[in-house]
């Protein structure tokens, strides 16, 4: 009868099998008797209803009582027919099921479009670039069913930097990033590594047929990825590759954005002279700094830096000659830190560093290495007019010493004094002189 309305039906001849079959693929409607030897009717709807997407069931009985009517809806029955019924209402009840099925699952697809469509304009509309990737990979990991992953960001545009992990040990997270950069090249939009790779990802047990990224660009250069791990093999048949395209879209468009933005506050905060950054966003990185160790239990450190006598050769060689000296002095201090550490020129003659990660102790072996360098380099040499600097510097870690940005400012700059009075010196808060009472 139903095939004849031009359904595609599978009969079961028993529960036990009809059980099965639900498990294995997905049915829209279920007809099912109530009484059946081993398995009956109620079981297989209760079943049913437990599935991810569950179909309609619909129970059929020659021996209806008002209980069973109400237990069988009560558990989720779409409907319930009492045998012996006439073709027609059969025809009509599954018809109208089905129509009704239909329009729920558009709806929900409506409604799942509408969610991607408000998920993707937030994100195209974030310029600040940390936020903008964090998001982006949640909102990757919730689409795609996937709970691992990882995010990175190119340093000095060549080297890769891990940005954030999802349940993903860091150590892991920063090979699987030098493994799959590669494979980045020339892609755009979603894609997934290739074989060659495979058992290098095996080694850190990862499938690479169950692993999707997301190169992330300015222009033609890659500045970040998106990396999602674990996804099961069947993603086109549990996503819409079209929603998942546009996602992608919105997040690339978002990250190009930001990059300009980004852009644009680094011309705001780096000083034209040396190229390093300037006394305000030395301001916004302190405070992001202190969030941070806040956050993770870290330490780090505050630099200050001072040359010796550096008037004398502006008085000297004048002033084009000075500014040269600094150039070269933020060459020095670039080679002397890591590439997480932060440089700054505070102003004039003066430079600051923020050490990420660092104490007291490893902040005075910083400051040495920075000492003795400028102490044994001959500036200005190309100009024929060699000369020598030397500098004094103050230090004061977080949260050692303080615990807040206008303190830590503080102190720092009172050792940097304290030390102005020997010169080529490194003066921490611990060498301070005790404050009276």
């Amino acid at each position: 009868m139903l095939l004849e309305e031009g359904y595609q039906v599978d009969v079961c001849d028993n529960g036990d099998d009809a059980i099965l079959l639900l498990q294995q693929r997905s049915i829209d409607l279920v007809l099912t008797d109530m009484v059946m030897p081993g398995t009956d009717g109620l079981e297989v709807l209760r079943v049913a209803k437990a599935l991810p997407n569950p179909p309609e069931v619909i129970l059929m009985t020659g021996h209806a009582s008002l209980e069973s009517a109400i237990d069988a809806l009560k558990n989720g029955a779409h409907d319930y027919l009492v045998k012996p019924f006439d073709p027609e209402e059969l025809k009509h009840l599954v018809r109208n099921c089905l129509a009704q099925r239909n329009l729920l699952t558009e709806n929900d697809q409506l409604q799942r479009q509408i969610h991607l469509f408000q998920a993707g304009q937030s994100l195209s509309s974030l310029i600040d670039l940390e936020r903008l990737i964090s998001q982006s990979l949640v909102a990757l990991l919730h689409e795609m069913g996937a709970t691992v992953g990882c995010t990175f960001t190119m340093k000095s545009g060549v080297i890769p930097a891990l940005a954030e992990t999802k349940k993903l040990p860091a150590e892991i997270a920063e090979q699987l990033i030098d493994i799959l950069l590669p494979q980045l090249d020339g892609q755009v939009g979603l894609c997934q590594p290739t074989g060659e790779v495979a058992s290098q990802l095996l080694k850190l047990r990862q499938q690479q047929e169950q692993i999707w990224m997301l190169p992330l660009r300015d222009g033609d250069v890659i500045k970040g990825g998106i990396i999602v791990c674990g996804v099961a093999g069947n993603l086109s048949e549990r996503v819409p590759l079209a929603d998942l395209r546009y996602l992608c879209e919105q997040v690339t468009l978002g990250f190009a954005n930001a990059c300009r933005y980004q852009d644009a506050q680094e011309l705001m905060y780096t000083d034209d002279l040396t190229g390093l950054y300037n006394h305000r966003y030395m301001q916004i990185s302190l405070s992001r700094e202190i969030r941070r160790s806040q956050r993770y239990g870290l330490r780090f450190s505050l630099l200050f830096l001072d040359l010796d006598r550096f008037k004398e050769i502006n008085d000297s060689y004048g002033h084009l000659a000075g500014s040269a000296a600094l150039q070269e002095v933020g060459h020095l201090l670039a080679d002397c830190v890591r590439d997480v550490d932060t440089l700054f020129r505070f102003g004039g003659d003066e430079f600051a560093a923020i050490l990420v990660e660092t104490d007291d102790r490893t902040a005075r072996i910083v400051a040495e290495r920075i000492r003795q360098v400028i102490e044994s380099h001959t500036f200005l040499q190309e100009q024929g007019t060699p000369s020598y600097l030397t500098v004094t510097s103050g230090f004061s870690t977080f949260p050692t010493d303080a615990t807040e940005k206008k303190e830590l400012l503080d102190l720092a700059d009172q050792a940097m004094y304290a030390g102005k009075v020997t010169r080529n010196v490194i003066c921490g808060v611990i060498d301070l002189p005790p404050e009276d009472g």
